[in-house]
């Protein structure tokens, strides 16, 4: 559509404004819409009908079972929202139905993975260290990247979280970081000495090397000197993860499953986990069970001498 969508304009500002959502959230919901103007000519006509066919159009595809749920979702946010402000005469998505969940579990690095992954990422910094008066912001950016690395394992957070976080968000002295999650909710989540360690080489002595004057208060920063973007993350972890050679896993979210799941492994109960990984039901936590479970299965099959 070459005009904008007054009614997706609206939204978008009620999000903004209202509901105080993520500019990464709201991002989700205004591709799914503007994809979902198009297809309908516009968000006002919306009819149950149009909405089925749009989301069987999206499945002929070939997108996956998770993305058309979110957009099932979005599309449910939104048309609440309109019915209720009068913008449409019914809700023609409270009848739509979420596509049924496979049991697909994340990849989960193993613990030895997650130590080849740490020791890669200290061996570059060191390699760089070496040559640190020749290439400054290549030694900066290494101990940059080995504190991301340290701290999504030790906390489980979202990459969303983690592009947030200020210098003021780390609190050394009790080795706790304040995040911001999903709904503006804030909560605290504890970090371990390696992590603690690698925090502090960045913030004390590397981050200076990347800052100017527009830096602000930005814990993780760019090679240009601004808050880091999630692109520039994800990037990161998938070269690591991809170097390795030993693993499938791919992304920061990997890091957020392994530790979740190594949590529960190592005896951690359920509400502590759901605390620090943020998630709003226990439900979501849950899937991290079955993983151990799986597991413990597995080890069953190949050990047992009756299995």
């Amino acid at each position: 559509m070459e005009q904008p969508d007054p009614l997706l304009e609206e939204f978008v500002a009620h999000l903004r404004h209202e509901r105080r959502l993520s500019e990464h959230t709201v991002r989700g919901y205004t591709s799914d819409l503007l994809q979902l103007s198009e297809h309908s000519q516009g968000l006002a006509n919306l009819r149950l009908a149009t909405l089925r066919t749009w989301l069987a159009e999206l499945h002929s595809a070939g997108l996956a079972r998770s993305t058309l749920n979110r957009k099932t979702a979005s599309v449910r946010t939104f048309s609440g929202w309109a019915y209720k402000r009068g913008h449409l005469t019914e809700d023609p998505a409270v009848r739509l139905k979420s596509a049924p969940r496979g049991n697909h579990l994340p990849n989960v690095l193993q613990a030895g993975h997650v130590e080849q992954l740490t020791e890669s990422a200290q061996s570059m910094r060191e390699a760089y260290g070496r040559i640190k008066d020749t290439d400054p912001v290549g030694w900066a950016t290494a101990v940059r990247d080995e504190a991301i690395i340290e701290l999504l394992y030790a906390t489980g957070i979202r990459v969303s979280e983690l592009t947030g976080l200020d210098l003021e968000s780390v609190e050394s002295d009790r080795r706790m970081l304040r995040v911001l999650g999903k709904g503006r909710k804030e909560r605290v989540v504890p970090f371990g000495i390696p992590a603690e360690k690698a925090l502090h080489r960045w913030t004390n002595e590397a981050r200076k090397v990347l800052a100017h004057q527009r830096s602000g208060h930005a814990l993780f920063l760019g090679q240009r000197g601004g808050r880091i973007d999630v692109r520039v993350v994800r990037r990161v972890i998938d070269e690591s993860l991809a170097a390795m050679g030993t693993t499938a896993a791919r992304g920061p979210h990997s890091l957020r499953h392994s530790a979740a799941t190594h949590l529960l492994d190592g005896g951690a109960d359920l509400r502590t986990v759901q605390e620090m990984l943020g998630h709003a039901s226990l439900s979501t936590t849950q899937v991290y069970t079955h993983i151990s479970v799986d597991r413990l299965a597995k080890a069953y099959a190949q050990a047992h001498p009756r299995a």
